[in-house]
């Protein structure tokens, strides 16, 4: 499966210099693309309000119920390769939050930037799910 996770400059630049090399995803209800990445997916990464500029291959994917898993465990073994600094940088960015997802990255490569067609997937939507790019890239 491809998939397409929108996100900011800021986190993007970490994953393209090699310090953030965990994807989090966190929500407060089972989303997408919790319990449906899995190791081989790619994941093309584009800039919020900006095109799809970097893709990565998945070697691991984790899913945690927040009930049951303490930030404090999360940060301790994965934090810092998700690009949290400090626990509490975590507790305020995930707080509220019951559900998270971790895709681990290898192969990140920047690509020739493209845009993509969003119709039917929801205006907020920040992670997209397809069987393949070609089917959503604009030509």
């Amino acid at each position: 499966m491809h998939h397409i996770a929108i996100m900011h400059k800021a986190f993007l630049d970490n994953i393209i210099a090699g310090t953030k090399t965990i994807e989090s995803r966190w929500y407060v209800t089972k989303r997408a693309p919790y319990g449906k990445i899995k190791k081989g997916d790619v994941i093309y990464f584009k800039l919020s309000g900006g095109p799809v500029t970097t893709t990565a291959t998945v070697i691991d994917a984790k899913f945690f119920d927040l009930k049951y898993t303490s930030f404090k465990e999360l940060y301790e073994k994965y934090g810092r390769a998700i690009g949290f600094s400090s626990l509490q940088e975590m507790n305020k960015f995930a707080k509220n939050k019951n559900y998270c997802t971790l895709a681990f990255l290898e192969d990140v490569k920047q690509i020739t930037p493209f845009a993509i067609d969003k119709t039917g997937f929801g205006n907020a939507n920040a992670w997209i799910i397809v069987k393949h790019i070609d089917d959503i890239k604009k030509q």
